[in-house]
């Protein structure tokens, strides 16, 4: 199933899920849609799956909207945290000339003020700085974990979904120069467990401007999914509606304002954002070495 979050013109976040060119609404679901400063209809949604995923409406049996009519949000607007996993493939840490991997860096945060959804914008805060691409799968927490074994690790997932994981180059903290507005864009929806496992092997393929850059499956992560929620919930009690960013291949490369990005994951679908300056953008206050 996909499930998305979306907006159809009302300010509002809502739910549903995809059924050809359809959106099936899953308001009634949650019992209606929050006021200002609620949780997010999705969040709400993962908190109650377990108990509502055998009584979801069929697709004539609920309102519903043409897909194409409505923006599409990040499919969790709101999460606690974003997790990522830094140099989680072996031929991105030869690219980057490294002698590490996430065995020695474990793994970092992202500010959920980051986010973007699929058809969003990224923008490059200064003049003199490198921004790359990296495309990942991310995972989406469907309940809370704490301290979970990596083989019940799987059974706390709620879905997968295509990510990228912007970043700057330099000497900065690398929270830091991951975390800018708009450097996290995340979707377009988020696939069920029953339809996309990684562990079955999940095509990776990013491109920028139509040309190919990363190219990669999910059976190359040096810690697969169980092992990344795993270690995780040892470190952070993680929440329905967290997201994990995987890792991201070799291919990683500068962007540019008007670019087009893609990450296309077999089996869940395509991500597309563009690239544009930010308005008044200037130097960097902090160093420019890259890294």
């Amino acid at each position: 199933m996909r499930l998305v979050s979306y907006d159809n013109g009302s300010g509002i976040d809502r739910i549903g899920y995809v059924h050809e060119d359809r959106i099936v609404d899953l308001g009634e679901v949650i019992g209606g849609y929050g006021q200002p400063g609620s949780l997010s209809a999705m969040r709400r949604l993962l908190e109650r799956w377990d108990e509502v995923q055998d009584t979801l409406p069929a697709p004539d049996e609920a309102p519903g909207v043409a897909l194409d009519s409505v923006t599409l949000l990040p499919p969790v607007p709101d999460p606690t945290k974003i997790v990522a996993a830094p140099v989680n493939y072996r031929d991105h840490r030869s690219e980057m000339e490294l002698t590490v991997d996430i065995s020695d860096l474990a793994v970092f945060l992202k500010a959920p003020s980051s986010l973007v959804p699929h058809g969003g914008v990224v923008e490059l805060p200064y003049s003199d700085r490198r921004v790359d691409q990296e495309g990942e799968l991310a995972v989406v927490v469907g309940r809370r974990a704490r301290n979970v074994s990596e083989e019940d690790a799987l059974s706390y997932v709620a879905g997968y979904t295509g990510c990228l994981d912007i970043t700057m180059r330099g000497q900065e903290d690398r929270s830091t120069r991951k975390s800018f507005d708009t450097f996290t864009p995340l979707g377009p929806w988020l696939v069920t467990p029953d339809e996309a496992d990684p562990a079955d092997a999940t095509d990776l393929v990013c491109t920028v401007g139509g040309a190919e850059r990363q190219k990669t499956n999910t059976r190359y992560l040096i810690w697969g999914v169980a092992k990344l929620i795993a270690y995780i919930s040892t470190v952070m009690t993680l929440e329905p509606g967290d997201v994990i960013a995987t890792g991201t291949p070799a291919g990683v490369g500068p962007l540019a304002d008007g670019d087009a990005i893609t990450v296309t994951l077999s089996g869940i679908g395509t991500l597309a954002v563009t690239v544009a300056t930010k308005p008044g953008a200037g130097p960097s206050p902090t160093g420019t070495r890259e890294s």
